[in-house]
This record gives structure tokens, sequence and C-alpha cells, in this order.
């Protein structure tokens, strides 16, 4: 395992960190045993970064974790990082409340890498006016956090005037070879990294999409490049490839995936692929978008909606669905366009007011685009389906 070093506190990360999100199942609940089997053997190879949050799996994701962590010395060889659900709160208070929840759950004293979870502007905006700012700098105070930090899902700019808000010690965002321009992408990125932040990245392998067996049309660029790798290889070593990412944080459910990719993890430097295989990447990047529906990047341009719809997120879960046959596409699509955010945020909401075709580099028809992603992914369902799971998440509006 391959460790990179935290710029604030000289804290040495594997560079593969464990993400509890997606543990494997068992008629709805956690298979307790094959996740515990996962985990120690992750740990037990090198692995020293776990991450959860509160609702994932229904809010299982903790209290699992503290139950087997807290056995055999496991705590004590790992940095433990978790969220706090912002849009569950309405102050200062309520966010005391759930961390002590969260530290109750997890049987720890502390929490090494804590996270606001999900930010963008707006809801940075409302943390800072329910008193996030003094919620951290207390827990930090108190021992109960040792680093702060938050997970984003918004523009590129709004990322930036969160870096400068607060001193961070990490952040995490989406980043792979296709995201390099959605959401933070690679400006946040380098911005990140200029001022001394960790940065952790999620969804490296877009929901397990990149570690798929690729269409025809990609793995005939793989083939080109005398490294014969796997599409997880190409995937996670061209992330680590960058210097500035400290860990990446990869959702392992079989036995397979921890095997996989604590290999890849063994010899993926920074700087180590070539000119030439940069270059395969880029072109299987290229490759994927002529057979994605749209040729949204997720830059951001068309932002903000005057009708509030979330253009990049529907576009780019209409893309998941079809070029890679995701399953969880319509799920995801109802879950971040109103299921978490408490504010609906749907393709249906497209007016045709057409400015956004004024905004957009890609000159892309957004309106209609919309128009196809409404018949895709909504129905009667859709707002009953949305209220379920904004009870689900504890969402308050």
């Amino acid at each position: 395992m391959l460790y990179r070093q935290v710029p604030k506190n000289q804290d040495k990360l594997s560079i593969l960190g464990f993400g509890a999100m997606r543990l494997p199942g068992n008629m709805g609940n956690i298979d307790r045993e094959k996740a515990t089997k996962q985990i120690y053997s992750a740990i037990d190879q090198g692995v020293n970064y776990i991450d959860t949050a509160y609702p994932y799996h229904g809010g299982k994701s903790e209290p699992f974790l503290g139950s087997i962590l807290s056995k055999n010395g496991y705590r004590n060889k790992v940095k433990l990082a978790t969220k706090l659900p912002h849009w569950a709160t309405k102050n200062k208070e309520e966010m005391d409340k759930i961390l002590d929840e969260q530290l109750e759950k997890l049987q720890t004293d502390h929490i090494d890498y804590y996270l606001i979870h999900a930010l963008d502007g707006p809801a940075w905006q409302k943390c800072k006016e329910k008193g996030v700012i003094e919620f951290l700098d207390g827990a930090l105070a108190s021992g109960k956090i040792i680093n702060a930090g938050f997970s984003y899902h918004g523009s590129t700019e709004d990322f930036n005037t969160i870096v400068d808000e607060y001193d961070w010690t990490f952040c995490q965002i989406q980043y792979n070879y296709l995201d390099t321009n959605y959401q933070a992408g690679r400006a946040g990125l380098e911005y990140a990294a200029s001022k001394n932040l960790a940065i952790i990245i999620m969804e490296p392998l877009r929901g397990g999409n990149l570690a798929k067996n690729p269409p025809k049309e990609i793995q005939a660029i793989w083939d080109k490049s005398e490294n014969k790798r796997t599409a997880v290889d190409w995937a996670l070593r061209w992330i680590w490839n960058h210097p500035e990412v400290t860990s990446i944080i990869s959702g392992m459910n079989h036995d397979d995936h921890v095997t996989e990719n604590i290999k890849i993890a063994s010899d993926s430097y920074s700087g180590s692929l070539s000119d030439y295989d940069l270059k395969i990447v880029e072109q299987a990047s290229e490759k994927f978008r002529t057979i994605m529906k749209s040729a949204c990047t997720g830059c951001q341009y068309c932002m903000p909606c005057p009708h509030g719809v979330n253009i990049p997120i529907c576009l780019n879960t209409y893309n998941s669905y079809h070029a890679f046959k995701d399953k969880s596409a319509k799920f995801m699509y109802l879950l971040q366009n109103g299921g978490v955010t408490g504010k609906p945020a749907l393709a249906s909401q497209c007016t045709s007011c057409n400015i956004c075709l004024e905004k957009c580099p890609q000159n892309l028809p957004i309106p209609t685009l919309l128009k196809d992603v409404k018949n895709e992914f909504e129905g009667i369902l859709t707002k009953p389906l949305i209220w379920i799971m904004k009870k689900f998440m504890k969402v308050k509006k």
C-alpha cells in the first residue's frame, strides 16, 4: 500500500480508502459477515482511511462500523471519516446533537476526519446562517473532531468560495476521467491543492460504471496500449497519477474488489503514467462522450436555472442510464433532484425559456434533452417517491 501526506497535519493516508456507502447487502440489510471480512482484510493490507456518513445504508453504516472497529484494535489502525447531514439541522445545537449521536454509534470519542456533507453554494450559505462555523470551531476545540472538511456537489466557482471561507484540512470531490469539468473538476482539484488541502476523491468509478466491461469502442482504445490493464486499473491509476490527490474512496463490496483495488494501489505513484497512456485515457473519455445521450461536461455554465432545474445532474444521470446501463440512475435522479436537497430540481420544471441555450458552451439543445429526461425518469410516482426520500433522509425545507 502506498501513502500520501496530508499537508496540514502530516498524517499519512493510504491512497486507497474504504467507502462504506455500498457495503454488501442481504435482504435489505448490511451483510455483516461479508462486510466485516472485507473491511478487516483491507485494513490488514494497509488501508487506513474509512469513510461513512449519517444516512448511508439507511443510518446503519455508522453503527455497523462502530461495532466492528471497536474490536481487535481496529479503531486505532484507521482514520475514521463521517459527515454532518446539514439538511437535517436547523441550528448549531442540532448539529452538536447529531455529532454526539454519531460518536455513540461509531463507539469512539473522536472523528478523525469530519465533513459537512454534500455542499454546494446555496447549501453553504444556509449552513453558515445556521451556525456551522461555530459548530466546527467548538467540535475541533473539544476534540470531538480532529480535522474539518467538506464534500462537494456544486459549481467550481462556489467550491473556491467554500475553500476560502474556513480553515479546512481536507475536502472530498467527485473526480474521474469523465468528470474533469464536472462540479469542482480539475480546476477545483488544483485550487484546493494550492491552498494545502488534502483531497479525497469520491466516485472514482462513477458508481462502479467505469469498472464494468466497457463498450467495444472503449475496449478497442484500451487495447492500443502495450500496458494491458483492466477498466478499473485504468480509472484508478489515472486519478492516482495526479499528485494533488491524497486518497480515493472506493465502494468495495466484493472480495475481488478489495483484492484488485489494493493490488492497483501498490504501485500507482503520481506521475507514473506515460504521455502515451494519458492520451489513451483522453481518447477513451472522448469516445465515451460520443456514445452518451448528451455531450454535457457538467461545466455549470447553464446554471442557475431560473425555474430551479439542476440541469447538469439531470443530464449526467441520463447519460449514466444509457451509456453505462446504470440501473441506479433513476433512483439517483430523484435523490439528487429533491430527495436529499429538499427542493425539487426536476427536468419537468423546465419551461423552455431557453436562457440556458445562450450559456451552454457545448451548444446543447438543453430544453429538448430535459424533455427526454422527464419522459425517461419521471411519472406519477415521482413526487411521492421524493417525499418518501425526504422523510427517510430527514430533510428539512
